[in-house]
């Protein structure tokens, strides 16, 4: 079973889900795309966070909100 690339911890960060050894918050990513930045500017700016992480955590909100989707009445 793979390890979750989400990390909440009620010591790092108050509980703030971030990104698996690292102190950056998950929310963050989705801050960077939502303005228009590119996976590789967040890359650039957050070091500490592979690209397979950043992915993960990308392929796991897609997951979550098409399990949603497909969840809804018809």
């Amino acid at each position: 079973m793979k390890a979750t690339p989400i990390q909440q911890d009620q010591d790092i960060l108050g509980g703030t889900p971030v990104f698996a050894g690292t102190r950056v918050p998950v929310d963050t990513l989705f801050a960077y795309l939502s303005a228009g930045d590119s996976l590789d500017a967040f890359l650039d700016d957050f070091p500490s966070v592979s690209r397979e992480q950043a992915i993960a955590v990308l392929r796991l909100s897609e997951s979550v909100l098409m399990e949603q989707l497909d969840a809804r009445p018809a």
